[in-house]
């Protein structure tokens, strides 16, 4: 079993670092000499591009805060934590930055914060009360991005109050509160032109979020675009740029026939916030009143290509046309049309030797599409090779895997590959960019479950493997649905509310978790989904097993308890018996 970790920091001024460093002079800071009110750990690095984006932004928010320390008002201290590869690239980043740094050299402080705050990328803002260590917020680059100064001090009731502001926001939603502000009452063309945003009040408008340029989604769009227009349909694009440098906005936005929000304007950031951005490309459609409509129509465009503005306003009878047409196209799939392409007609085993794919049809297949480099897909990894050793046994050997490899090079995809029992597509195979494109793969590790007659059982094979193990195959609707249906029955006798010892600052919630998302114990620190106790507030979960068991052993009156049979944790997973 894991140590055991408390979430209850120790204050600002007694947490375990004997110094700090401040950039001007590089002079050495005692941490008993600091006063503040608010400290913001900074996870971040120069070879991070959204991070030396973000990073002017954070300065610039330090610097009005510091001003209003100065007015006697409460302040804020910033600490950057390097994830830089050498100190001279550290140096340089540091010497940019007005706050504090932990010595580059101290990479144990370092590991230790990245655990304990599970920290997973950058740049990350974790916001921390200076006296008891309480987590304020983890969202520290999205509240800044979004509200500056205005966020201070990132407080959960502050955060509260902003939410709620959101909220009064999207039921008075207008065409003009999303796209414009008290200083700027209109768009850009391509060509440069002003185009006032009253122009677009009784239409319907698609906002292309875009940090990068994609140019095959972009051409699609456009010939949606150009049809509805031939079609005498009031659409209007614009194009939302966030998180990307001059080159990009100027080389990916001249050749486009519709409008933008200015590159760098703080509404675009806002929007990111406002409509929950969470995968590229995103199309949010609004409606004529201004009231958005769909929060993300990239799906259809994909799917079907030009063909897509044939469900304008893509919502009632005409979107069934096309869900019609996207069912009865699933439906002829299968297991060779997906890994079939020309000469292309085997995958790859431990040996090397090539299997033919007409050997798989008739089985269940899984594509598990993942890489080395990716640290959840290696934690994933051994509970995957656990369940299939048990699903291959009860199917009678009618089950197969599929690694598709996301690794950067040969080598990492051969160190990779030779710890698991299963078949692969090479690497760098040409198959793979159509089917992370057909299964829409925006992260790993993912698993796509096929059947035997070659159609999609579910695109989230995983979390069912975390929830159920082997017992989830074969991975049809009816099975999953059941298993579900019983797993939340035994919830239902599960305590709303504990108290856990590693978790002392607040009570811990029994949370229904998304279907498709899984999430890490901080308790055993396995791998967990479907249910949790969880504080929001401090992103602390556990799974119920763990949460309960100290509850199970010393039979405290008035709990009810969790059956000792309703999970099992083995492989770092705790499942469903």
């Amino acid at each position: 079993m894991a140590p055991r970790r408390r979430t209850r920091a120790p204050g600002w001024r007694k947490w375990r670092w004997s110094s700090l460093e401040k950039a001007s002079g590089r002079r050495v800071v005692k941490i008993c000499s600091i006063e503040a009110n608010t400290v913001a750990l900074y996870f971040s690095a120069s070879w991070c591009a959204p991070c030396r984006l973000f990073t002017p932004k954070l300065v610039d928010t330090y610097q009005e805060l510091l001003e209003l320390k100065q007015q006697g008002m409460s302040s804020l201290e910033v600490v950057f934590v390097s994830r830089d590869r050498d100190e001279e690239s550290f140096d340089a980043y540091f010497a940019k930055m007005p706050w504090l740094a932990v010595p580059f050299s101290d990479s144990e402080c370092v590991k230790r914060l990245m655990s304990r705050y599970k920290v997973n990328g950058i740049p990350n803002l974790v916001i921390l009360g200076a006296e008891t260590g309480e987590i304020y917020t983890k969202e520290g680059v999205k509240f800044i991005s979004e509200y500056g100064a205005g966020a201070f001090p990132f407080t959960p009731e502050r955060v509260s109050e902003l939410k709620e502001q959101e909220k009064a926001d999207k039921d008075s939603q207008t065409i003009h509160s999303i796209l414009g502000t008290p200083t700027r009452d209109y768009l850009i063309s391509s060509r440069g032109d002003r185009v006032p945003i009253s122009e677009l009040e009784g239409k319907h408008v698609a906002l292309y979020f875009m940090a990068r340029p994609m140019g095959e989604f972009t051409a699609r769009l456009a010939e949606v675009y150009e049809k509805l227009r031939q079609a005498g349909e009031k659409f209007v694009v614009v194009a939302v740029y966030f998180r990307c440098d001059e080159s990009v906005f100027q080389e990916s936005f001249a050749s486009m026939p519709w409008l933008a929000i200015p590159r760098g304007d703080s509404m675009c950031e806002k929007l990111v916030r406002y409509f929950d951005l969470r995968a590229l490309p995103t199309l949010v459609l609004v409606g004529p009143d201004g009231k958005t409509l769909n929060n993300n129509i990239a799906d259809v465009v994909e799917e079907h290509g030009v063909d897509a503005w044939e469900g304008f306003p893509f919502s009632g009878e005409k979107m069934e046309v096309l869900i019609g047409r996207s069912k009865a196209k699933a439906a002829t799939q299968t297991l060779e049309s997906l890994l079939v392409s020309g000469d292309l007609d085997y995958v790859v085993g431990k040996d090397g030797a090539k299997v033919p794919v007409s050997d798989l049809v008739g089985t269940t297949v899984i594509l598990y599409f993942s890489a080395k480099w990716c640290a959840p897909c290696r934690a994933f990894l051994p509970t995957l090779v656990k369940e299939y050793g048990k699903i291959k046994e009860r199917s009678g050997g009618d089950f197969e895997i599929i690694f598709v490899s996301v690794d950067k090079d040969q080598s990492a995809y051969d160190e990779y590959f030779s710890a698991m029992p299963w078949l692969a597509l090479p690497w760098e195979d040409e198959r793979k960019q159509p089917l992370m494109k057909k299964f829409r793969i925006r992260g790993i590790p993912s698993l796509v479950a096929v059947g035997p007659s070659g159609v999609t059982l579910t695109t989230d094979a995983k979390s069912h493997i975390v929830a159920h193990g082997a017992d989830a195959f074969p991975f049809t609707e009816q099975v999953l649905e059941e298993l579900g249906r019983k797993l939340d029955e035994e919830a239902r006798a599960w305590p709303g509310k504990v108290r856990h010892e590693l978790h002392e600052l607040h009570e811990l919630v029994l949370t229904r978790r998304d279907a498709a998302v899984t999430y890490n114990c901080d308790k055993c620190e396995g791998l967990g989904s479907s249910w949790s106790y969880r504080c929001d507030r401090c992103d602390f979960d556990l799974h119920p097993k763990c949460a309960l068991e100290k509850e199970e052993e010393e039979g405290k009156a008035g709990m009810q308890q969790l059956p000792a049979a309703a999970y099992v944790c083995e492989g770092g997973v705790c499942r469903k018996a």
